[in-house]
């Protein structure tokens, strides 16, 4: 068997983290438990190549044969790499993960509100209007009807045969989905952030609640630039919103079967492109010129797969190619997949199985690479990060490698491999390359920052009793891994920043921001959020870090900044006091602040009835 590699860490690792549906990471640890792996030293060439796998169904390995690790659902832990501790600080931690509280403060035993079952990575916790496992709008959950007898089949031969790959086969039966149909305005021409004209058509211009959200606003503070409202009738579980993305002067999301864009100016619909079935898969960013890639089911039936890319202009909401993904063998089954775009490249990631496309015409670019290491998740924008990997001898101790490869070939152009049980889990940020690693078995994780070659640069080394959080969404996957799109995040060329879990234990809740030396690992600074408030970091803006101050029941939300030096925030963009009870009603919401305007958008649609779910805001928008 392969010994780990000898990567020690220059402080020690995070403390077995609790993680809610928000992505909340835990507190980690100011000293390495004893023996950890040493994280500054290079690292080993992965273990050699076992012989090829026989082409056919998995068949029950000899003794010690090698079997392909597959890639966990996020796990926690202390800092690389440590050995177990007794729950963070010393603290016993009850069960297998502790108990945890949930985004709102109610207790979710283990990482996702539920035990982990046997067989299918962690469960999420439900909420009222939630899609069974198995991704938004499957209909059902993963072992329903006759897929499901199938699934659990093909598990039960692969969990007999010891098997680190998930193999499942089907065959939905269903034709191929109709051509997607375009509808509404499709102009390219139209002059940047114009305003819409109204066509007096009956669905007005999008600014009628606006403006009543205006009345009575004080100086100082931003306007209500326009409101959108649900205009979809959705599943009895509701739907994810994906998105949103933005080529040129609209906005663009997708939800169920559609995607829909409107004006940046005044919100109303420019496009709208109906598509055959549900949309499962999406990338974080589109191209540079507004084109964008999706993934769509294959049929409507509980047995359909996500497996049909459709590329879609966002400029003009024209729908582009559309192909099935190429299988890679047999026993490739698709359920799952991850997107993510870099340059003119989709890559398509799922559990042993890769393939790549150019997004303007759908040639397929590159798929699995030879060898013994597999990519199986991507982050993309401007550089195209993988997570692979690697053919092991013991499934519980695997063995991942970060990539950074060429977009158009698919050849690495750096690896990076953590000591063995530590697997990529996400992709903070891509540069400066900031990654979380986690050991399922530990019940651990950590954050390490690598350099431009792939190097171990740092790992981060928070202070005794800081409680990390990053929003990396909560929506439950079988299959398949997406490394990019977390927010709460930010970084620049030397320093990362991320806030802490909310405090509740004073008369309201607060949190911190932490900044990170990413040459050493360490906190440079604290900024404490104003009292009763909370802070949320957004990104970089002119230099300084921008952030969400969340809104509580009196008070309306806002867009602040804080210097590269920390200190205390200063106010961009104030939001009025009248739109607040509508700010605060959102379940789950994403913040984005582009070209002076700041956007909240809803990431769930869900009603108990049709009239609420028409009633659900999923859009609203500040500007000066």
């Amino acid at each position: 068997m392969s010994q780990p590699p000898s990567q020690q860490p220059p402080q020690g690792g995070f403390g077995a983290p609790q993680e809610p549906p928000n992505g909340a990471a835990q507190p980690p640890q100011d000293q390495p438990s004893p023996g950890q792996p040493d994280l500054a030293k290079p690292p080993q060439t992965p273990p050699a190549q076992p012989p090829a796998p026989p082409a056919g169904p998995p068949q029950t390995p000899p003794p010690g044969a090698p079997a392909y690790g597959y890639p966990q659902q996020p796990g926690q832990a202390p800092g690389p790499y440590g050995q177990q501790a007794p729950g963070p600080y010393g603290q016993q931690a009850p069960g297998p993960y502790g108990q945890q509280s949930g985004p709102y403060g109610q207790q979710a035993p283990g990482p996702y509100g539920q035990q982990p079952q046997a067989g299918y990575g962690y469960p999420q916790q439900q909420y009222p209007g939630a899609p069974a496992p198995g991704g938004p709008g499957s209909g059902g959950g993963f072992l329903k009807g006759k897929t499901g007898i199938v699934v659990a089949a093909a598990l039960a031969v692969v969990l007999a045969a010891g098997a680190g790959t998930w193999f499942l086969v089907s065959d939905s039966g269903d034709e191929d989905p109709k051509k997607p149909v375009a509808t509404g305005s499709n102009d390219p021409k139209a002059p940047s952030e114009s305003p819409t004209v109204d066509e007096g058509d009956g669905s007005g211009d999008g600014r009628e609640a606006g403006d009543d959200l205006n009345a009575g606003r004080k100086p100082g503070e931003a306007k209500v630039a326009w409101l959108q409202k649900n205009d979809v009738d959705l599943p009895r579980n509701g739907s994810a919103v994906q998105g949103p993305w933005f080529a040129g002067d609209v906005v663009a999301k997708a939800m169920y079967r559609g995607v829909s864009g409107y004006s940046v100016a005044d919100g109303k619909q420019k496009w709208k492109l109906d598509l055959p079935a549900d949309v499962c898969a999406t990338p974080n960013t589109p191209t540079a010129d507004g084109k964008i890639v999706i993934g769509v089911k294959n049929g409507t039936t509980d047995r359909a797969n996500c497996s049909v890319l459709q590329m879609v202009d966002l400029n003009t909401g024209k729908a582009g190619w559309k192909k099935e993904i190429k299988k890679n063998g047999t026993w490739d089954f698709l359920s799952d997949i991850g997107l993510a775009i870099s340059g003119d490249t989709v890559a398509v990631g799922r559990t042993g199985n890769s393939n790549a496309y150019r997004v303007s015409d759908g040639k397929e670019l590159f798929g699995n690479p030879e060898g013994n290491c597999k990519p199986f998740a991507f982050s993309g924008g401007d550089k195209l990060i993988a997570a692979a990997s690697c053919r092991t001898d013991d499934v519980k101790n695997p063995q991942h490698q970060v990539q950074e490869l060429d977009p158009a070939t698919g050849k690495p152009r750096w690896t990076y491999a953590p000591p063995r049980g530590w697997e990529v889990s996400r992709v903070y940020s891509s540069t400066p390359l900031v990654v979380r690693l986690e050991h399922e078995e530990k019940k651990q994780y950590t954050i390490v920052a690598l350099s431009e070659s792939g190097k171990l640069r740092s790992q981060l080394v928070p202070a005794k009793g800081a409680k990390l959080t990053a929003d990396c969404g909560s929506r439950f996957a079988i299959f398949g891994q997406k490394l990019e799109g977390c927010s709460g995040v930010a970084a620049d060329a030397n320093t990362f920043y991320i806030a802490t879990e909310d405090d509740s234990s004073g008369t309201g809740r607060t949190n911190k921001v932490i900044a990170f030396n990413l040459n050493t690992g360490k906190p440079k600074w604290e900024a404490p959020a104003p009292a009763e408030r909370v802070l949320k970091p957004l990104g970089m803006e002119g230099g300084n870090v921008l952030l969400y101050m969340r809104p509580k029941y009196d008070t309306a939300g806002a867009i602040v900044t804080l210097p590269p030096t920390g200190g205390t925030p200063k106010t961009l963009l104030q939001h009025p006091a009248g739109a607040g009870r509508v700010e605060n009603g959102f379940f789950s919401a994403k913040v984005l602040y582009r070209d002076g305007r700041s956007f909240i958008f809803s990431e769930r649609v869900s009603a108990s009835n049709d009239k609420e779910e028409l009633e659900q805001t999923t859009m609203l928008v500040f500007e000066k």
